[in-house]
């Protein structure tokens, strides 16, 4: 195979995985930053959590160019869709296929010298995408929770990989409660869409409906604001002054910013690393609240 061909492929592939989604896999940092195990100091740690997030970043990407191959030929007749790389045959579906097989039989082993609860997490949340991407994606509300889920595991994650002293269950709470506002906010985004683009229809969508979604919505959000300021006075590994308290105003400032682009814009019905990258406002949000957070941890 050319030399020019192959790179071709290889970034086709590298395409098909979505690096710009992995993002959402930082959050196996959790447990090494709210355990206080971040630093030079506990290198052994950060290298492992780190080797975690890797990992999981390629899991997702498998995920992707299956469901990429599952779809081929409704992603052909998709104004948008049939731009990818296998779709336009940029990247040929058995070299897809081959590349993924490869990338599992590495991963899973790998996976499971770093810890076999590790591996155990990491095995649960492939299968848990592979069912969304097969049937739950089209289950109304199971749809969400499915993706909740998955931050959790991501967490989860993250905890099999240190020795975790003092993390506080009020962050499976909170990351639960706050993978559901935004998987709510995406749906009634794309429920506002419809209105004017119907290629932005999920075939889930017919089961909800906009007052639905936004009760659903004024629940967890409310419920996210009330769990994390629970666990900003309740966790044992806090500052016994309670300053932690000090930054539930970026997390209420950061929910209402997200309902403010449900409810104006069209950015939530995109990823939320998509979402992310465009609205600098709840970029500077995120990153006052993590330095605050990291402040309070590692200096009070």
């Amino acid at each position: 195979m050319p030399l020019k061909r192959s790179f071709q492929i290889a970034l086709a592939l590298i395409q098909t995985m979505r690096p710009i989604q992995w993002a959402k896999n930082v959050v196996l940092f959790a447990a090494l930053v709210f355990d206080r195990q971040l630093g030079l100091d506990h290198l052994i740690p950060m290298l492992r959590t780190t080797a975690g997030f890797v990992i999981f970043c390629l899991l997702s990407g498998v995920v992707y160019i299956i469901n990429d191959l599952a779809d081929v030929e409704a992603d052909r007749m998709h104004p948008d869709k049939r731009r990818r790389p296998i779709p336009s045959g940029r990247l040929p579906a058995p070299i897809a296929l081959i590349a993924s097989a490869l990338i599992l039989a590495a991963l899973f082993p790998l996976s499971y010298l770093l810890s076999p609860a590790f591996a155990a997490v990491a095995l649960g949340y492939f299968l848990l995408n592979l069912a969304y991407s097969k049937w739950i994606k089209h289950i109304p509300i199971l749809d969400v929770f499915s993706i909740a889920l998955g931050f959790v595991l991501r967490v989860a994650a993250g905890v099999t990989l240190i020795h975790v002293a003092r993390f506080s269950p009020w962050l499976y709470v909170v990351t639960t409660l706050g993978s559901l506002y935004i998987g709510f906010g995406k749906r009634r985004a794309e429920m506002t869409m419809l209105a004017t683009n119907s290629n932005s229809t999920r075939r889930v969508l017919s089961g909800y409906t906009l007052p639905l979604l936004d009760q659903f919505i004024t629940i967890v959000s409310a419920t996210t604001i009330v769990a994390y300021s629970l666990y900003t006075f309740s966790a044992p590994n806090l500052p016994s002054n309670h300053v932690m308290m000090l930054t539930i105003p970026f997390v209420i400032y950061g929910i209402f910013r997200y309902l403010f682009l449900i409810q104006t814009t069209n950015q939530a019905s995109a990823p939320v690393e998509e979402v992310l990258m465009r609205d600098r406002p709840l970029q500077i949000t995120i990153l006052m609240w993590g330095a605050a957070v990291l402040l309070i941890f590692y200096f009070f």
